[in-house]
């Protein structure tokens, strides 16, 4: 479990989470740390409560166990369509940005920022499937190991704690907009928990609201959970929440302090407020905090950058006619750039998080729902993620039509926008989903009581198959025919079903009753009483520990 322990907190690392994260904290302080502290509590959720009920219920996909728990394939195609809109909203541009600023920071120009990644995604496609999960986890475990090298020569730089925050409350630009208190860095930067109305990130909607969203990423993403799923039993799937919970206390040290230190230590960069200045600085005129940390690695890292200038050159050997204008095309036409830039006060964390909160809460809902309350039946299902995927949609088009102020100007979006934080946002959409959720399965018939039960004996051949009608009796009749010679492949127990293949196994001549018992086995959640214990003390003190540090910085 240590391997897919270290791998849930690897899979979470990327661009989004070193540029946004580091950013944001650059921007306002230490509160966007309890996004990463939120993540042990539902990290708990995941191995105590869903991963069994998964297990149990003999699924290797998330869509799939809507499927199973409601019936039909409507749920299971929205999940699949707007999981493709998640990853084009929140990780594609996003991490096409953020690639972006940091070879920029690098002395890249963007047409070499954007050909290294078109390179670089070539060859991951190419090495593709499990391989490239590996060599991606790999990478990204040396991009820890360097954070951390970098959070000590910052921190050294700085004069430690007490430097940074001397140096952090000084942190104002040379340039600045008169009549104005933008420039200034937040009086509660060193505090996470802040004022319910008037503060950036509001303590009632970091610890409710932000729950909304962690159980969405933790409990109910595909990446995520598959990795819990691959654990060899539920005890090891457990041990894998508590190790991630651990290792999601230390982002808060290496990632958003060393972008407070940027701030500290760049202030007319990374703390720019004038528009025009900005724009000259990062491209962006609502603010330059994006940039804290690729700044930071630039400027105090050791290094020496000789392939930068020599690519520059070869570059401009070849292109020795481009324009500025042709230039930026390829930097900031290209997918969603200039409205990442623009949106949340050019805050890239701020950014993912509030697109989730519109997007990502009606599944929420109806995960919860669906395990706590089985009268949910898959009327109330549909209609509820289609009345919240409306709802949120709406707020979502005016967050991108109303940009947020710069420094001089007058807020003039609508009240939805400027007075409801995002936060907040996700716990009425939780409310408003629930409600239709309630509503229609109270007024339609309810599901069988197999789907709720989840036992995986009442499930027959037919169900795992996955299809329905005559693909359906197609398919028995075939199996009957070619039964005593017909090789059948189980994926986690699910009888020729597609999808992520966690531990295939091939049946050859196998009577039913074995079958069964194979079954019976790979759908078990029964544990090792001693294992069990550890686990639960572990988990105890998991979230003491993380109680503690919320007390500490609150």
């Amino acid at each position: 479990f240590q391997q897919i322990g270290a791998s849930l907190m690897s899979s979470n690392v990327g661009s989004g989470l070193f540029i946004g994260l580091a950013g944001t904290g650059a921007a306002g302080g230490l509160a966007v740390g309890g996004f990463e502290r939120n993540a042990a509590w539902v990290l708990i959720a995941l191995g105590w409560i869903f991963v069994p009920v998964y297990i149990s219920a003999g699924v290797v996909t998330m869509p799939e166990y809507l499927r199973k728990r409601s019936g039909g394939q409507r749920i299971r195609i929205y999940m699949s369509v707007l999981s493709l809109i998640l990853y084009i909203f929140t990780k594609i541009s996003v991490r096409l940005l953020s690639l972006i600023n940091t070879l920029s920071r690098l002395g890249w120009d963007l047409y070499v920022s954007t050909v290294v990644l078109l390179v670089v995604t070539a060859l991951y496609t190419i090495a593709g499937g499990l391989t490239a999960v590996i060599y991606t986890d790999a990478f990204q475990t040396v991009i820890i190991i360097g954070a951390f090298v970098l959070m000590f020569i910052a921190f050294n730089k700085v004069g430690w704690c007490e430097g940074l925050l001397v140096q952090y409350e000084r942190a104002v630009p040379a340039i600045t907009v008169p009549n104005t208190t933008c420039h200034l860095p937040r009086s509660d930067a060193f505090h996470i928990f802040r004022d319910p109305v008037t503060g950036d990130v509001p303590w009632p909607g970091l610890i409710f609201g932000l729950t909304v969203l962690a159980t969405w990423v933790w409990c109910t993403d595909q990446v995520i959970v598959q990795r819990s799923l691959s654990a060899k039993n539920l005890s090891h799937a457990k041990g894998v929440s508590v190790l991630g919970g651990y290792l999601k206390v230390f982002p808060l040290f290496f990632v958003v302090m060393p972008g407070m230190i940027s701030r500290a230590l760049y202030p007319n960069e990374v703390g720019c407020v004038d528009p025009g200045e900005c724009m000259e600085i990062c491209g962006a005129s609502v603010g330059c905090s994006n940039i804290a940390y690729p700044k930071l690695v630039v400027e105090i890292m050791p290094h020496s950058c000789p392939l930068s200038p020599l690519t520059m050159d070869i570059w401009q050997l070849n292109r020795h006619r481009a324009t500025e204008r042709e230039l930026m095309v390829v930097g900031r036409y290209i997918v969603w750039i200039p409205v990442i830039q623009a949106a949340n006060s050019g805050q890239l964390f701020n950014y993912i998080q509030s697109i989730t909160s519109y997007l990502a809460s009606p599944i929420t809902t109806v995960f919860i729902m669906a395990i706590l309350w089985g009268r949910v039946n898959e009327q109330g299902a549909f209609w509820g993620l289609m009345v919240g995927l409306v709802v949120g949609t709406v707020r979502m088009v005016m967050e991108f039509v109303y940009s947020p102020p710069s420094c001089r100007e007058k807020d003039l979006r609508p009240a939805l926008l400027k007075d409801v934080h995002y936060l907040y946002f996700a716990l009425i959409l939780l409310a408003l989903t629930a409600l239709i959720i309630t509503a229609f399965s109270l007024c339609t018939a309810p599901i069988p009581e197999q789907h709720v039960t989840m036992d995986p004996r009442s499930f027959d051949l037919v169900d795992k198959t996955g299809l329905e009608g005559p693909n359906q009796q197609a398919l028995l009749r075939a199996l009957q025919s070619q039964r005593g010679r017909m090789r059948i492949r189980l994926h986690g127990g699910s009888v020729l079903e597609c999808g992520c293949v966690v531990s295939p196994m091939w049946l050859n001549e196998m009577s039913e009753e074995e079958q069964k018992a194979l079954e019976r086995k790979l759908t078990s959640i029964e544990e090792d009483h001693t294992w069990k214990t550890v686990c639960n003390v572990n988990a105890l003190i998991l979230l003491t520990v993380n109680v503690f540090l919320w007390g500490y910085f609150a």
